[in-house]
């Protein structure tokens, strides 16, 4: 598809006020590269998950798409290497555990 890249991107927001939050979660939601985004507790406010073609795409999402959303304060960028595990199953408890 082209979208080789997965790039895990803290975002700090300037304030956490709940007008604030809404905001940025109204115009991350805008962006087809966003897979996935949560609320965070610890370091960062949010996390996001995008897939994005290369270094170049990332570089034009951070720049075109992610700075002009009001109210960031901080952006840090991680590279997924490699997926070691991924699944969707729930680990559901068996009949004997309820």
């Amino acid at each position: 598809m082209g979208l080789g890249l997965n790039v895990f991107i803290s975002i700090s927001l300037k304030e956490q006020a709940r007008e604030s939050l809404a905001e940025f979660e109204r115009r991350i939601a805008e962006h087809d590269e966003v897979m996935e985004c949560y609320l965070m507790t610890g370091d960062s406010d949010y996390l996001i998950r995008v897939a994005v073609a290369d270094i170049a795409a990332l570089e034009r999402f951070i720049l075109n798409q992610l700075t002009p959303i009001p109210g960031i304060e901080k952006i840090r960028s991680s590279f997924a290497l490699k997926q070691v595990r991924y699944k969707t199953a729930l680990p559901l408890p068996s009949a004997g555990q309820v």
